[in-house]
């Protein structure tokens, strides 16, 4: 209805409204330098861990490339590099970096609380597991995982690899990356 009001009203304003729309270049899903940010932190964590867990056991576990747990913290990495990027990017004082600080903050202390204490149950059930006798109907069950959060320090290290992360790509990138 507005178009059609438009189109009678104004000849020229369709075709001046469609090139207005059109001489903007679209953003790229690699120009976004938040989520690139933290897609290249999560990556550097992931396979620091895998080239660590190699060096430790000279073989290579496929599982370090998609596992949580361990030393860096890819889940603090990508966060603290997304809070980062926004901040760098939109500005601290704005309100996607206060959603994006938040989420890190929230995410950091899960993984130092809950999920690291889950995983220390699990050793506990695990060994509880390995002593039943062969006749107890849970003796064969499958042992739960136990590297599920971080120490403090695998958390810091990973928010640190954010930060320094967000902040090369953007040195490196420039006014180069989506502005919004």
């Amino acid at each position: 209805m507005v178009m059609r009001l438009m189109q009678d009203s104004m000849p020229g304003a369709t075709e001046a409204a469609a090139v207005a729309t059109t001489s903007h270049a679209t953003p790229s899903f690699f120009s976004n330098y938040p989520l690139m940010s933290a897609l290249v932190a999560f990556a550097i964590a992931q396979a620091t861990k895998f080239i660590s867990s190699w060096y430790k056991e000279n073989r290579w576990d496929l599982k370090q490339l998609v596992g949580s747990g361990g030393m860096p913290s890819s889940h603090s990495a990508t966060v603290t590099a997304l809070s980062v990027a926004v901040g760098l990017q939109n500005g601290f004082g704005g309100s996607a970096f206060a959603i994006a600080l938040v989420l890190a903050f929230v995410v950091m202390y899960d993984a130092t609380g809950v999920r690291l204490h889950a995983g220390r149950q699990a050793e506990v059930l695990n060994q509880i597991l390995c002593e039943l006798p062969a006749e107890h109907p849970l003796a064969e069950s499958r042992p739960l995982r136990e590297l599920l959060g971080h120490t403090p320090t695998q958390v810091v290290a990973g928010a640190l690899l954010g930060l320094f992360t967000a902040t090369t790509i953007r040195l490196i990138c420039g006014s180069g990356v989506q502005d919004r």
